[in-house]
């Protein structure tokens, strides 16, 4: 039985267990040009996942070197209008929702792979309105 679950735990990844998962988020989206911004209820991935640095110098210690991060395994992108926009200004945007995450190593040809420090977002009144 502990075999089973060994093994398990590596087909898996170590996802379960470094609790990478979706989590709701609200966007605040600002378009000075209609006069207010707005609330948007989306979900991305978020949670810890398994890193190994190495205290081996040179080409040999970067085989020991591993860094994951919570990735988005699919993503989505769904469409809001923003409510008050003068004619001239058009007011479809889209924004990302994650579907499936993993642990895995950050795409930089794809992804943003810095953590930004946290600030507290502008609230909004305004919710979505689907298109």
């Amino acid at each position: 039985m502990g075999m089973l679950f060994c093994v398990l735990l590596i087909l898996l990844g170590g996802d379960v267990i470094m609790a990478c998962s979706l989590e709701n988020y609200t966007l605040y989206v600002d378009r000075h040009e209609c006069g207010h911004c707005m609330a948007i209820n989306t979900t991305i991935c978020s949670g810890m996942c398994f890193t190994q640095d190495t205290n081996v110098p040179g080409f040999v210690g970067k085989r020991f070197l591993i860094q994951k991060g919570c990735m988005h395994r699919s993503l989505v992108y769904r469409a809001a209008r923003m409510p008050g926009c003068p004619l001239h200004i058009d007011p479809v945007f889209f924004y990302p929702t994650a579907k499936r995450c993993r642990c895995m190593k950050c795409n930089t040809a794809k992804n943003e792979c810095v953590h930004k420090p946290k600030r507290m977002p502008n609230k909004c009144s305004k919710h979505l309105r689907a298109v």
